[in-house]
């Protein structure tokens, strides 16, 4: 089930991820430029920055495994 990560601006983790998986972001002023899904609240600051470096992680071992 998918989950509120980001209070203000309510955007789901699955979202997220979705958009993580997609987009090469590498940090949460790259998501604050890029997209309208994090301001400055910092409420959930932490739980974006994890799935961030998780995205991060994914796109590493994707491109490992078509080199």
């Amino acid at each position: 089930m998918a989950e509120v990560i980001c209070l203000c601006n309510e955007v789901l983790d699955v979202d997220l991820r979705e958009y993580l998986d997609t987009h090469s972001i590498s940090s949460i002023e790259d998501l604050r430029e890029q997209a309208s899904i994090c301001n400055k609240c910092m409420q959930c600051q932490d739980l974006v920055e994890g799935e961030i470096y998780q995205a991060r992680l994914r796109r590493q071992r994707a491109a490992g495994e078509f080199s």
